[in-house]
């Protein structure tokens, strides 16, 4: 047992998780356990697992027997690395219950033929007839981008269907579709949910929405004694932030009082929009020397942040990369030695037992000097069995839930169509912030 003694409201909790696996989930698949930062989730979690006595899932392989236990999803891949770096074996919800589907070259060339015999035969029409066979034709077009994005099918075999319980991370991006798939394999799920973090970019949170069953509110003491807590308790709470020192590591200052070079020390810049995302990392490549070298990164102490998941490689949405020996392979890629952020190599093995180099689609590098939005359905032939990586300097608040970094700046571009969508895009970037934080208004 750990060290750490739970207080009294994390041991009713305890007790509560514990009553629910074993009387009641037969009945109630979801356990709702809620609480804010600083509030004590992970500590309550983990006692509530050792007093039921359940271990990590273990599925059968190379004839090896599947041991039913415990499976822990994520929504992002950065945040199961995050929980695998701290000992929990942890994946995607993604990678844990679907199986990817895409269609093939000659399926998407065939749709884009009958869509040309379609606006040849629609020259021949006038009036109604004309603006009939052109909604159909925008119809199908519109099924062909959806032809070119990868498809999830539910995967039946999925380690979700062996599982005693699934333990859900970081929920708030989960949403009703995604939540309906993982409760069709009927198994107990229990949620660990923060309400003040982002939902997802479209609707609401499918788990969050509903009322916790615990909810956690009492900040532990240490926690209580963090500036950064108490920052996003005020911005959770709508209370303005005014500027000035809250600790010898937390500040409130106006942006005409920082330079790039100034943001560029101070730890990982999260902003709200992509347009200001863009701007913020052509600056801050400029502050660092790397400008001159064009809009193509020029290799090492360039920021890079992987875009997509590439199981195969190790490869995870979220992940920052180092690219050294980097050599520009012509319209659409380029090629160079990639680590992580471990220092560890990515690529395909080879015969000697070394890593191979990595090809990078150049697109999202190349929407920092020239945005395009058609750029990437255009492209999507091309991409397939690139790595997609982009700037790093500067992330967005969606892409950075699920990490956390000893030190962040927050610019903040006034993100949130309302008042709750400002309070929760403030609070979640807030959080990102372990030891050091400046927010930039």
């Amino acid at each position: 047992m750990s060290a750490i003694t739970p207080s009294d409201t994390q041991h009713r909790a305890i007790a509560a998780i514990r009553h629910w696996f074993q009387s009641e989930a037969d009945r109630k698949q979801v356990f709702r356990l809620f609480g804010y930062a600083g509030t004590g989730k992970s500590t309550v979690l983990r006692f509530a697992l050792e007093e039921l006595g359940l271990e990590h899932h273990r599925g059968g392989g190379d004839g090896e027997p599947c041991t039913p236990g415990v499976v822990t999803a994520t929504f992002t891949g950065k945040a199961a690395l995050v929980l695998r770096r701290k000992g929990t074996p942890a994946r995607t919800i993604h990678s844990l219950i679907y199986s990817v589907i895409e269609a093939t070259e000659e399926e998407v060339e065939a749709a884009e033929k009958k869509i040309e015999e379609a606006v040849a035969r629609a020259r021949g029409l006038t009036g109604f007839e004309r603006t009939t066979a052109e909604a159909t034709i925008e119809a199908m077009r519109q099924g062909v981008a959806d032809m070119k994005r990868p498809r999830f099918a539910l995967n039946p075999k999925s380690d979700a269907a062996h599982a005693k319980l699934i333990v859900l991370d970081e929920v708030s991006m989960v949403g009703e579709e995604m939540a309906r798939d993982l409760l069709s394999f009927g198994k107990p799920i229990l949620v660990l949910g923060d309400p003040g973090q982002l939902p997802p970019i479209q609707g609401e949170g499918a788990f969050t929405k509903d009322a916790p069953d615990i909810m956690l509110t009492e900040i532990h003491r240490q926690a209580s004694e963090s500036a950064i807590i108490r920052l996003a308790t005020m911005a959770r709470q709508g209370e303005p932030i005014g500027f000035g020192r809250y600790d010898d590591h937390v500040w409130k200052m106006r942006k005409l009082d920082v330079t790039p070079e100034q943001a560029l020390r101070g730890g990982q810049v999260i902003c709200g929009m992509n347009a200001t995302r863009l701007q913020l990392n052509n600056a801050m490549r400029r502050a660092a020397g790397f400008g001159a070298g064009g809009w193509l990164p020029t290799g090492p102490g360039e920021k890079i942040i992987c875009l997509k998941n590439q199981n195969d490689l190790g490869l995870i949405n979220g992940m920052f990369l180092t690219l050294s020996d980097i050599v520009d392979e012509g319209s659409y890629y380029l090629s160079a030695v990639v680590t992580d952020e471990d220092g560890n190599r990515i690529g395909a093995p080879q015969a000697d037992g070394s890593r191979g180099r990595l090809r990078i689609y150049k697109g999202h590098f190349e929407d920092h000097v020239a945005f395009d939005k058609g750029r990437h359905d255009r492209d999507w032939k091309l991409k397939k069995g690139l790595t997609e990586a982009t700037f790093g300097w500067a992330i967005t608040g969606h892409k950075s839930q699920g990490s956390q970094w000893e030190n962040v700046v927050v610019w903040d571009d006034g993100l949130g169509r309302t008042e709750l969508d400002r309070r929760r895009w403030l609070y979640t970037v807030i959080t990102r912030a372990e030891q050091g934080l400046v927010i930039l208004a």
